[in-house]
């Protein structure tokens, strides 16, 4: 139908303390659409309330690669569903390696929507604030650790294949009102 804008995937990735939740939520709620966070699937998946916290270990209770492959995976069927219905939405996770971009890619092909990634980042100074912050909150959903941010850090397979139209590098140390300005300017 002439006029009717077919729907988008956005997905927001990058490492833990970059902002990308938060402005992965802002941006879906300007857009009216359905937001996924990898914390909130994976909690729910293990049964846990969202505000649940796990500090476990790299790799080690909810943090399995088996347990992190089962949430990536059901971010897939939310958005293939949401996509299906001719509806945008806006995945919530960290995509650190290629593999799990290229699953999204994958879907966004079958589907034949246009698929934007937006890869959050900020100062190291930055982060450690957000972290000790996030600390504190009793209602933070995120489990993320220094130590674990250094982990991510050391694991993340820069997103060089994807093409310059496919990726928005955006760096988070900024208010969330610029930041929607910026994302409206460049996504939509």
């Amino acid at each position: 139908m002439p006029g009717v804008e077919r729907p988008r995937l956005y997905v927001f990735g990058g490492l833990i303390a970059t902002g990308k939740s938060t402005l992965a939520a802002a941006w879906a709620a300007r857009l009216g659409i359905a937001h996924y966070n990898s914390d909130v699937v994976r909690k729910e998946l293990a049964g846990l309330a969202s505000t649940a916290s796990r500090k476990e270990g790299a790799d080690q209770g909810i943090y399995t690669p088996e347990f992190t492959r089962k949430t990536y995976d059901t971010l897939l069927e939310r958005a293939a569903a949401e996509l299906e219905q001719g509806r945008s939405v806006v995945l919530d996770a960290s995509y650190l390696d290629r593999q799990e971009r290229r699953l999204v890619l994958e879907l966004a092909r079958r589907l034949g929507v246009e698929c934007r990634f937006i890869f959050c980042d900020c100062a190291d100074q930055v982060k450690k604030e957000r972290l000790k912050l996030r600390a504190r909150d009793p209602q933070a959903v995120s489990d993320g650790r220094w130590e674990i941010y250094l982990r991510q850090k050391e694991k993340f397979q820069p997103p060089a294949e994807l093409a310059p139209e496919q990726l928005l590098a955006i760096d988070t140390d900024q208010a969330i009102p610029t930041l929607l300005a910026t994302l409206a300017r460049r996504l939509l």
